[in-house]
């Protein structure tokens, strides 16, 4: 997994070869990002199920909470197939995007 620090946010990009070894790898190191925005890259791994990116659900809610923002980062998936809680974007603008739209609807108090 590579760990990548933007200037909103910080990137997590799998580089593993499966989701399982990412995901085991993200879970001990998102912790220490508990206070920034996390994106999640997971274009580069084939054969994602839909429940892949379910597990993520948590973790999202736990970042909405601390008013953060979580995106994942697909272009190999249909969003409509998903919760409307789980940011899922195809390219890093539109993450960026989705980051700066949470942020103006914190602040109007959404």
């Amino acid at each position: 997994m590579k760990i990548q620090e933007k200037e909103k946010y910080t990137l997590f990009t799998a580089n593993e070869n499966s989701f399982e070894d990412f995901y085991k790898s993200f879970e001990k190191s998102v912790k220490d990002f508990k206070n920034m925005h996390v994106v999640v890259h997971l274009s580069s791994l084939e054969g994602l199920k839909s429940d892949d990116f379910l597990v993520f659900l948590d973790i999202s809610d736990k970042k909405k909470e601390n008013k953060t923002s979580f995106v994942i980062i697909n272009n190999n998936i249909s969003i409509d197939d998903f919760p409307e809680e789980l940011n899922i974007v195809p390219t890093e603008i539109e993450a960026e995007d989705i980051i700066d739209m949470e942020a103006m609807e914190r602040e109007l108090g959404f």
